[in-house]
């Protein structure tokens, strides 16, 4: 089934550059080697219900919240609420890259009742200028680890912003639609979608969540999970594309749609 999931076009470009963290100053546009091994958390997995791991960097971690309030905990919560009988487990790590994710996906996905997997990885790769095709490659194996052990996964994708340059851009946007496509898994365009450059849903240094974005995070996660537990993917094609992002000249991402409405969808991206 196709559906086409808009994103409001008012999101902030500065953001974009510095999205999904961890993170440093580093261009955009310079490649860096991956950074070393970072200290790891044993997610705890104290009951025999079917888990949910929500797999990622620092949005997923809750970097400068408590743990009430990252968004795996508020979808355990949602997920009581509404009676659904899954454990939701955190294994986010700040400024952790899809390589760092691939490194150790066969130690997360270990977990015995492991059901579902959110990967949010791929914003720290921008930001260190890694080729996009590395990080497609990274992507793909942990999605391989999770069907292998008959994991369903939620993919959530990742914009990168014009100064990337256009192939970049390009290259590494639809890197996440290519694989949802490639592996059949349910697949969100953006989970930050609502709360990206509203300085109300940021934290101070605008580029993390307050506890008000996480909220809205957490309905993001629910439509996503709704469609994996479903089995129906929320997208095909016709990624959906930022249209603000056209004002930039039509050699970006959204030429196409130069001068459309917010929200447009860019159907020629296949």
């Amino acid at each position: 089934m196709l559906h086409h999931i808009r994103i409001p076009a008012g999101l902030s470009f500065i953001f974009l550059v510095l999205v999904a963290a961890g993170c440093s100053s580093t261009s955009v546009r310079t490649a860096e080697t991956d950074p070393g091994p970072r200290p790891l958390i044993t997610p705890e997995a104290s009951s025999e219900r079917p888990k949910i791991i929500a797999f990622g960097d620092s949005l997923t971690a809750g970097f400068g919240l408590s743990e009430r309030e990252s968004y795996p905990y508020l979808l355990q919560e949602r997920l009581n609420a509404e009676g659904y009988d899954y454990e939701v487990v955190n294994a986010g790590v700040s400024g952790d890259t899809s390589l760092g994710g691939a490194e150790r996906a066969d130690w997360v996905l270990e977990q015995e009742n492991a059901a579902i997997l959110i990967l949010e990885l791929g914003a720290n790769d921008l930001l260190r200028g890694m080729p996009p095709a590395r990080m497609k490659e990274n992507l793909d194996r942990i999605i391989q680890k999770a069907k292998a052990k008959n994991i369903q996964v939620l993919l959530c994708g990742m914009l990168a912003p014009p100064i990337a340059g256009s192939e970049y851009q390009r290259e590494f946007t639809m890197a996440f639609p290519d694989l949802a496509d490639k592996h059949d898994v349910a697949f969100l365009p953006f989970l930050l979608e609502g709360v990206a450059g509203n300085k109300n849903l940021n934290q101070a240094d605008g580029i993390h969540p307050n506890p008000e974005g996480t909220k809205i995070m957490t309905e993001q996660s629910i439509q996503g999970l709704e469609a994996a537990l479903s089995g129906d993917r929320p997208l095909a094609r016709g990624f959906p594309c930022i249209a603000f992002f056209a004002s930039f000249g039509r050699g970006g991402l959204c030429g196409s749609i130069f001068g459309q409405e917010r929200g447009a969808t860019c159907k020629d991206l296949s």
